[in-house]
């Protein structure tokens, strides 16, 4: 990946960090996008440290303006997008369907669904501008297959990703840019103590954790991992396809 350009969002912290950091070990050139700039400029600044190429734009993925600025941005920086990864993504408020406000549905369906379908299209845009194949990692959830109570804002914005990335791979496929879904199961990230911290340690370590087969979360850089495969040569005939990394998680639920 030595001199590919990938951009990243949501990578101020958890999954979308982690990516950062390991693209940029493979040689990659990073650009970075998240609302939270503070985080973003330390981010970049570690990876220049360690002698890779960074550079960061604040951004907030359900305004289309901000959007086409980051894709922009990239393409000023650095001529070319590889490799996108779609990543940013919030919780929202968890509470049951009768008391869950529109605004707090809009919220997440803007940032967890829309934001992705308005990143793809101008990322999509850049790369068949540069006439070269790319690679698009969408950034899901185990919750793109199972519900649970009180989280139906959240759920209904992952289950979607699962129709808009394979409806996107069948357009850009024939075109060179294979398009696939990353489901994570528990991972330690903020979003998952945030959880936690809702339903409980107690649940949390004896309800959830034993339903998965390792017994353990995972970890970030072990979803940056398969992020990587996806975008790599080594996974040149995978599109359209939905990865699910949940330590065995979803068998059992």
């Amino acid at each position: 990946m030595k001199n590919k350009v990938v951009l990243i969002t949501g990578a101020s912290s958890g999954i979308g960090k982690s990516t950062a950091e390991a693209f940029a070990a493979k040689g990659a050139n990073v650009v970075v996008a998240a609302r939270r700039e503070n985080e973003l400029h330390n981010l970049v600044n570690a990876i220049k440290a360690n002698g890779g190429k960074a550079t960061a734009i604040q951004t907030d993925v359900s305004n289309s303006k901000e959007v086409e600025q980051m894709v922009a941005h990239t393409m000023e920086t650095f001529g070319r997008i590889d490799y996108a990864v779609n990543n940013a993504g919030i919780e929202g408020e968890i509470a049951p369907i009768t008391e869950l406000s529109e605004a707090s549905w809009d919220k997440v369906m803007n940032i967890n669904l829309k934001g992705v379908f308005l990143c793809m299209k101008y990322q999509a845009k850049a790369m068949l501008s540069g006439g070269h194949s790319g690679a698009i990692v969408n950034v899901g959830s185990v919750n793109s297959f199972l519900g649970f109570p009180a989280g139906s804002a959240y759920v209904t914005s992952k289950h979607g990703l699962v129709g808009l990335t394979s409806s996107v791979s069948a357009e850009l496929g024939p075109k060179g840019i294979r398009v696939n879904l990353l489901c994570p199961g528990i991972t330690v990230t903020p979003m998952h103590s945030r959880i936690r911290d809702l339903f409980g340690d107690d649940l949390y370590d004896k309800g959830i954790i034993p339903k998965v087969h390792l017994q353990r979360a995972g970890k970030p850089e072990e979803m940056a991992k398969v992020i990587l495969f996806l975008c790599s040569d080594e996974s040149s005939y995978i599109s359209g396809s939905t990865l699910t990394v949940d330590g065995g998680l979803t068998l059992t639920m």
